[in-house]
C-alpha cells in the first residue's frame, strides 16, 4: 500500500508533540502566583458533579456521530460518524498542548481607560498543561481542582468542530478535515472562548455577554463555520439522499439530550441551585421545541416524523444553552417554542436550500445559537439585567456582540478553509464521491 507524504508528515507531528510533552518542564510554581487557592477550598460535592458532567459532555460527541450518521446516505455513514468521533482524539491533544492555554491563559489584548480587554490567552501560560494541577483557581473555578476545570472545558472544544461536519458531509477528504479542525480550534474556538469565558475577555468585560454554557462559543461558531464550509466545498453531485438509519438518529438524540445536562448544568461549575435551574430549563426548552417542530410541520402539510422530532429537540437544546442558568422554566418553554418555529422556517427556506448544507447545521445550530443569544438578552435575570428587566444596554451589547461573533467566525472560517485547501485539497474526487466516503476514504462499508 502506498503511503502519502501528508500521512507521514502528520504522524511525525504527533510523534514530536508526544516527545515534546515529556521534555517540557511542568513544574511551574503555581501555588505562588496568587491565582490559586489552597486545597481546603475544594468542595467534594462540586468535584463529584463536575466529574460526572465532564463525562456527560464527552458522551455528546459519540451521540452526535449517531445523530449525523443516521441522517446521511448509506455510503457515507462510517465516514460521517468518524468525523465526529475523531475529534475526541485530535482536539484533546491540541487542547493539552496549547488550546487550554490559548483559551484560559494569561490574557493578551489591549488596555482602554485603565481596563484590560483580552483577545486570546498566552500560549505559554499552560503549555502542555504546565501548571494545571489540583489547586482551585481563584477566578475561574474556586471549588474544584484546576485540572478538572481544564478537562471539563476540553469536552466543549471537542464537540464544536464535530458539529460543523454535518454541513460538508459526503464530500470532504478526511486528512483535510483533520487539518481544518486543528486550525479551527486554534484560531477560531480558542480566541472566542477566551473573549467570552475568561474573566478578562473582551466579550465578557466590555460587552457583558451572557453565555452560560456555550451558545456563542460553541453553537454560533460551529453554525457559521458550517455555512462557510458548505459554500467553499460547493454542492454535492447528488444532493438528494434518504437517511440511512432513523433509529441511529433517535439514539443520537437521546445521547445528546442526556449529555446536555452535563453541558448546561455542569457549566455552573458547582452542585448548586444554578445547576438545578440549568438542568430544568434544558429539558423543558428541548421538550417544547420538539413538540412545536412536529406540530408546525403538520400545520404546513408535512408528516409528523421521527427525524423532525429529533431535530426539534436538538434545536431546543441549542437555543437554551446560553441562557439556561439565567432564565426561568416558564421562559425556557417559550424559548424552545419560538426557536423551533424560526429554525423550522430556515430549514425549509428555499433560498437557504440552494446552499448544500447537508444536514442543515447552520439552520439548526447557527440560527439556534443566534436565537438563544437574542432571547437570553431579553429574558436573563441576575447581574446586568436583560431587556425584560430594564437592561437596554445589555440587549444592545448582545446585539453588537452577535454581529462581531458572526463576522469573526464566518470570515475567519472561510480563510481557514482556503488555507486548508491550499495545503491539502478539501474535496474528494467525483469518483470518490460517487463511490461513497466509507469505501473511498476508509475502505469500510456499512451493512
Amino acid at each position: 500500500m502506498k503511503i502519502g507524504l501528508k500521512w507521514i508528515v502528520s504522524f511525525s507531528v504527533i510523534v514530536l508533540v508526544a516527545i515534546g510533552g515529556l521534555f517540557w518542564n511542568p513544574a511551574a510554581p503555581v501555588a505562588n502566583t496568587g491565582e490559586f487557592l489552597s486545597e481546603d477550598n475544594i468542595v467534594g460535592a462540586d468535584v463529584a458533579w463536575i466529574l460526572a458532567a465532564a463525562g456527560l459532555v464527552l458522551l455528546m460527541t459519540p451521540g452526535l456521530s449517531f445523530f449525523y450518521g443516521g441522517m446521511v446516505g448509506k455510503k457515507n455513514v462510517i465516514s460521517t460518524m468518524l468525523q465526529s468521533f475523531i475529534a475526541l482524539g485530535v482536539i484533546s491533544i491540541v487542547w493539552v498542548v496549547v488550546g487550554f492555554s490559548l483559551s484560559f491563559g494569561e490574557s493578551l489584548g489591549f488596555n482602554l481607560n485603565g481596563k484590560h480587554y483580552g483577545i486570546i490567552g498566552n500560549p505559554f501560560t499552560y503549555l502542555f498543561f504546565s501548571g494545571v494541577g489540583n489547586l482551585p483557581h481563584k477566578m475561574m473555578a474556586s471549588t474544584i481542582p484546576f485540572v478538572l476545570f481544564a478537562l471539563f472545558q476540553m469536552k466543549f472544544a471537542v464537540i464544536t468542530p464535530a458539529i460543523i461536519t454535518g454541513s460538508f458531509a459526503e464530500r470532504v477528504r478526511f486528512i483535510s478535515y483533520l487539518l481544518f479542525i486543528i486550525l479551527f480550534c486554534i484560531f477560531i474556538y480558542t480566541p472566542l472562548c477566551h473573549m467570552v469565558w475568561h474573566p478578562d475577555g473582551l466579550l465578557n468585560t466590555y460587552f457583558g455577554v451572557k453565555d452560560f454554557a456555550g451558545g456563542t462559543v460553541v453553537h454560533m461558531s460551529a453554525g457559521f463555520a458550517a455555512l462557510a464550509g458548505a459554500l467553499v466545498l460547493g454542492n454535492r453531485k447528488n444532493p438528494h439522499h434518504e437517511p440511512s438509519n432513523i433509529p441511529y438518529v433517535l439514539l443520537g438524540t437521546g445521547m445528546l439530550w442526556f449529555g446536555w445536562f452535563g453541558f448546561n448544568a455542569g457549566s455552573a461549575l458547582s452542585a448548586s441551585a444554578s445547576a438545578a435551574t440549568a438542568f430544568g430549563t434544558t429539558t423543558i426548552a428541548s421538550a417544547s421545541a420538539m413538540m412545536t417542530w412536529i406540530f408546525f410541520d403538520r400545520i404546513n402539510g408535512r408528516s409528523v416524523s421521527a427525524l423532525g422530532a429529533c431535530i426539534g429537540a436538538v434545536v431546543g437544546l441549542v437555543a437554551i444553552t446560553p441562557g439556561c442558568g439565567f432564565v426561568s422554566i416558564q421562559e425556557s418553554l417559550f424559548i424552545g417554542f419560538i426557536t423551533a418555529i424560526v429554525s423550522n422556517i430556515m430549514v425549509n427556506w428555499k433560498a437557504l436550500k440552494k446552499i448544500d448544507d447537508t444536514l442543515d447545521v447552520f439552520a439548526c445550530h447557527g440560527v439556534g445559537g443566534i436565537m438563544g443569544m437574542i432571547l437570553t438578552a431579553i429574558f436573563a435575570r441576575g447581574e446586568n439585567a436583560s431587556l425584560l428587566h430594564g437592561g437596554i444596554d445589555v440587549f444592545l451589547h448582545h446585539m453588537a456582540a452577535l454581529v462581531l461573533v458572526s463576522v469573526f467566525t464566518f470570515f475567519g472560517s472561510l480563510v481557514l478553509y482556503k488555507i486548508t485547501d491550499s495545503i491539502i485539497t478539501l474535496r474528494v474526487s467525483e469518483e470518490s464521491e460517487n463511490k461513497g466516503l466509507d469505501l473511498s476514504q476508509h475502505q469500510e462499508s456499512f451493512n
